[in-house]
């Protein structure tokens, strides 16, 4: 599929979609978030992909909505967008591989809900993020719904009250990000993630994100008894009993479907 403002590159079993439109610091358009839901669905539909980075073009990850297009709509066609911007954080929890943000520069507002929503985060030095809404009338409400679950309500608060940005290193101390990493070499750190993580089985892997998002917001108990049906489907399939038989050899496991 043909993209405008996005690219979609294969890297061997690692798909790498690139924010594309630097000239507007990869603001999140109407356009843009509709392709990255196609491409998601691209993504999903081949077999041969174990990750998903989401990188951008030019000195910043993501600022956010388009502010240019947000001016002076109806009230539909306010709820049309913010309800694209939601369904395509879902979409990110919803897919079976993991998605990975490779953040460098600005993530900002929706850009900063974009890194949150990610399964994982690697973050450059010079990376900063900020939901600076607050700033100017618009309380970054959509953003607040990862972020609040990735750093907790007293950091979310402050940084959704306030506007001000942090830092890379503060966000991975807050667990926004993963790992901070020399701007050089950021590439190179997610796809080192990425790699790792496609030694893992396919069917595991996928089993173990589903169960993450259904777990995480329930009471210990609730959360218990869904993982323990999770973990013996789990236990049953395939991919296990080739892991256990290949450990108890001592050789490599070899995953059934790969």
């Amino acid at each position: 599929m043909d993209y405008r403002n996005l690219k979609l590159t294969p890297e061997g079993s690692t798909a790498v979609l690139t924010l594309n439109r630097p000239e507007r610091r990869n603001a999140l358009s109407s356009e843009l978030m509709a392709e990255m839901l196609a491409a998601l669905d691209e993504v999903e539909a081949k077999d041969c992909y174990r990750a998903l980075i989401i990188a951008a073009a030019g000195k910043a990850f993501c600022a956010g909505h388009d502010l240019s297009e947000m001016a002076g709509l109806e009230e539909a066609e306010y709820r049309r967008l913010f309800a694209l911007c939601s369904e395509l954080m879902l979409r990110v929890h919803g897919i079976s591989i993991p998605v990975i943000a490779e953040v460098q520069g600005i993530a900002t507002a929706a850009g900063c809900q974009l890194v949150a929503a990610c399964d994982l985060a690697v973050a450059s030095e010079d990376a900063t993020f900020a939901t600076p809404g607050v700033r100017i009338g618009l309380f970054c409400s959509t953003p607040m719904v990862p972020l609040t679950r990735s750093i907790g309500p007293k950091r979310a608060m402050e940084m959704l009250m306030t506007g001000r940005e942090i830092d890379a290193a503060t966000a991975a101390s807050w667990g926004l990000v993963n790992r901070v990493t020399p701007k050089g070499e950021l590439p190179s750190a997610t796809r080192e993630l990425a790699q790792r993580i496609s030694e893992a089985s396919a069917y595991t892997v996928a089993t173990g994100k589903r169960a993450f998002y259904q777990q995480v917001d329930m009471n210990e108990n609730d959360a218990y008894t869904c993982v323990q049906e999770v973990m013996t489907a789990n236990a049953l399939a395939p991919d296990a009993q080739e892991g256990i038989s290949a450990f108890l050899a001592k050789r490599a496991p070899v995953w059934p479907g790969s």
